[in-house]
């Protein structure tokens, strides 16, 4: 297949390892809130993708605030026929006519500003949506609904815990969370699951982690988007602390697979991690994309490290690779150089 899609290797690479799942959308209508957001785009994407090269006859109805400021942006997806769009607060939106097979809500802003500004806005907006979203899965008739959820709903991982997995959060208590986000989307997730049972609608969970692609944000409070804006601006690379916590991050496109195969494969009710497990301390990732450079960048530490167990944030994906058979085929050096790539690609074309 070729395109002068920028993505289309990605793009191929997820239709490889989802092509059977698609059989159970043709011809079908989805409804996706969070669609202008990173999960969202590669969703769009790789659905657009999809629809075409496999005439799938599908149509996705995507929620936005504002639909013209999407078709501005992302002129090529908007283009699409397969792809409508409909205008509306996920916390109020109209309720669009006609049935929907699945629903994908995805919409939820991860904004650290919101979260310590505002947190009770936080937390209502992430409620008001889901159960907004949830009575439109009930309204039009939907069999399978897809809720992205956050590995923050664990709270800080435990020093002698190098992987979380799923059953953690069972330890947890919503109300002494300190992240309104992660609180947020603990009590949506059952909230989720308790309607899912009443209504008889396979609700599935996907806890995202860190990330790292094409259209990740450079400019919020992303470590890894922060790196490479510095980079892309010559450096040098900062680290705002001592570069000891550790995360992992999963690329997008493989992300683009958990999330259609969760949807489409997961359990009624079931909570999946989505990640990666390959380990890098914040300043091991600085110097990841620094050495993706020639000569490589400098990276600059901003304090000196500090005594005791370095925090981590990274997810145990047992479940997702022996339920749904899923893998990461796109290790992190490689992930870090392809976004760098796309990143100088849309710099050049602005030009």
């Amino acid at each position: 297949m070729t395109s002068t899609n920028p993505l289309a290797e990605d793009l191929n690479l997820i239709l490889s390892r989802t092509e059977t799942l698609w059989e159970e959308l043709r011809g079908k209508r989805l409804f996706i809130t969070g669609g202008t957001g990173f999960f969202g785009r590669w969703l769009l994407e790789s659905f657009s993708w999809a629809s075409k090269h496999l005439d799938l006859k599908a149509e996705a109805v995507v929620l936005t605030r504002d639909p013209a400021a999407f078709r501005e942006k992302f002129p090529r997806l908007t283009a699409d026929p397969a792809i409508r769009f409909h205008a509306g607060d996920v916390r109020s939106f109209d309720f669009p006519d006609g049935r929907f097979s699945h629903i994908i809500h995805a919409a939820t802003e991860a904004s650290a500003k919101l979260n310590e500004g505002n947190p009770d806005l936080m937390f209502d907006t992430i409620m008001e949506g889901t159960r907004q979203t949830l009575e439109f899965s009930r309204v039009c008739g939907a069999k399978k609904f897809l809720f992205t959820s956050s590995g923050a709903v664990y709270g800080p991982q435990p020093s002698d815990i190098t992987h979380l997995a799923e059953n953690f959060v069972e330890t947890v208590d919503a109300a002494i969370l300190r992240s309104a986000y992660g609180r947020g989307k603990l009590v949506a997730e059952k909230l989720c699951t308790t309607f899912g049972t009443q209504h008889g609608i396979e609700i599935k969970i996907a806890r995202g982690f860190a990330f790292v692609g094409p259209h990740l944000p450079l400019d919020t409070h992303f470590a890894m988007g922060n790196f490479i804006r510095d980079a892309l601006a010559g450096g040098p690379i900062k680290v705002n602390g001592d570069g000891t916590p550790v995360r992992s991050y999963l690329y997008a496109a493989d992300l683009a697979v958990w999330l259609w195969t969760i949807l489409c494969n997961g359990q009624a009710g079931r909570a999946y991690n989505v990640g990666s497990e390959t380990c890098l301390t914040i300043a091991e990732t600085a110097r990841a994309v620094a050495e993706s450079f020639s000569p490589p960048l400098p990276v600059r530490i901003q304090t000196p490290s500090v005594p005791g167990p370095a925090l981590r944030y990274v997810p145990c994906t047992r479940r997702a690779r022996e339920e749904l058979g899923l893998t990461q085929d796109i290790e992190p050096c490689s992930a870090i150089l392809k976004t760098i790539r796309w990143w100088e690609d849309q710099n050049a074309a602005r030009k």
